[in-house]
């Protein structure tokens, strides 16, 4: 991300949304909630398809998907080929790719200041 302008703070995602992962083979589906409504509008604007493939480029996804979720204040990503293979295949230590939403959680947002107070966490 370039220079942060003044009337924001960057942190990271996870301040602003939690997330829950799922798997079904070789696709890994990470949904991002934002802990408040008013977060949401800013997490749609900033979490792309493009930004989110760009944090797991280390695991090379095929592709990535963005499903948008306005009335739950969410979004769901489907990522392609990041399992090594799947539950059957892998020989990593998380198969099921339940830790990959705590990467997706540590990338940073930009968050207006007037919208501090919605956040979560120190």
């Amino acid at each position: 991300m370039s220079k942060i302008p003044e009337d924001t703070i960057e942190v990271p995602l996870y301040r602003a949304a939690h997330g829950r992962t799922g798997d079904k083979g070789d696709r890994s589906n990470i949904s991002v909630i934002a802990w408040h409504a008013g977060l949401y509008p800013l997490l749609a604007e900033q979490l792309t398809p493009e930004r989110v493939a760009a944090q797991f480029r280390h695991r090379a996804p095929s592709q990535v998907q963005r499903f948008l979720l306005p009335k739950l204040h969410a979004m769901n990503f489907v990522l392609d080929a990041v399992l090594d293979g799947g539950v059957n295949d892998a020989l990593n230590l998380d198969a099921h790719g339940k830790a990959l939403s705590f990467l997706l959680l540590d990338m940073p947002v930009r968050v207006p200041r007037p919208l501090v107070p919605l956040l979560g966490g120190p």
